[in-house]
């Protein structure tokens, strides 16, 4: 029985990599650094992390990792998400999905104040009644301490939940909350890697018709 649904954000809602690409390479440029970042390659760094995403494809222009990624985070917060950074279907999804009674949250990695404004920047905040993103305290994924934040959040069981992502980490974490995985095959994750368990869509209206047949069997 499904009552909540948790998405990762990034490479499972948001395709970010072309904003950090954008970012980074206005630092290297910044730095006058003759490097440029393959917009292709950079995807495979988009879920290990924000120092060392940062540290690999700042490249020579890298100077210190922590202060990188302060000066990349700083930038993000002045820089707009526009809606089409969303993967298609994503808003129609979410829409049908909220419109049919299920809570929705979001689990990211993802700095939260960062979370809250992509969300808003995007217009996908009021589907979300529960928003988790990294913070002091709780450790990134794929320790437990983000999903638990979630679930305690919203007061519900694990296997009244389906946890929505689009790499190993967010495999990893949903296993060992004991909740269903759905994985999100256009995101981050490593080439050909393929989850243990779990259903695998290639697309968000896919996703979001599978859930909202399962929610309604159960409301039937």
């Amino acid at each position: 029985m499904i009552r909540h649904v948790i998405f990762d954000l990034d490479g499972t809602l948001v395709d970010s990599c072309g904003i950090c690409v954008s970012i980074l390479s206005a630092m290297i440029a910044d730095r006058g650094v003759a490097h440029s970042i393959d917009p292709i390659g950079a995807r495979q760094h988009m879920s290990r992390g924000g120092r060392d995403m940062v540290a690999a494809l700042l490249g020579p222009a890298c100077v210190d990792p922590d202060a990188d990624l302060t000066d990349f985070r700083a930038r993000y917060t002045r820089h707009d998400t526009p809606a089409d950074s969303l993967y298609p279907g994503v808003a129609e999804g979410l829409e049908q999905l909220h419109g049919m009674g299920l809570e929705l949250a979001i689990c990211s990695n993802k700095p939260q104040a960062l979370c809250e404004k992509v969300l808003e920047d995007t217009g996908l905040a009021p589907y979300f009644r529960v928003v988790v993103g990294g913070q002091p305290g709780l450790r990134p994924k794929p320790a437990p301490d983000l999903l638990a934040a979630v679930s305690e959040r919203l007061g519900c069981a694990p296997e009244h939940c389906v946890y929505v992502g689009d790499s190993e980490l967010d495999h990893d974490v949903a296993r060992a909350a004991g909740m269903a995985f759905c994985f999100m095959t256009y995101g981050y994750a490593q080439p050909f890697w393929v989850p243990e368990v779990g259903e695998s869509f290639d697309c968000f209206p896919t996703l979001a018709m599978a859930i909202a047949a399962r929610a309604a069997q159960v409301h039937a």
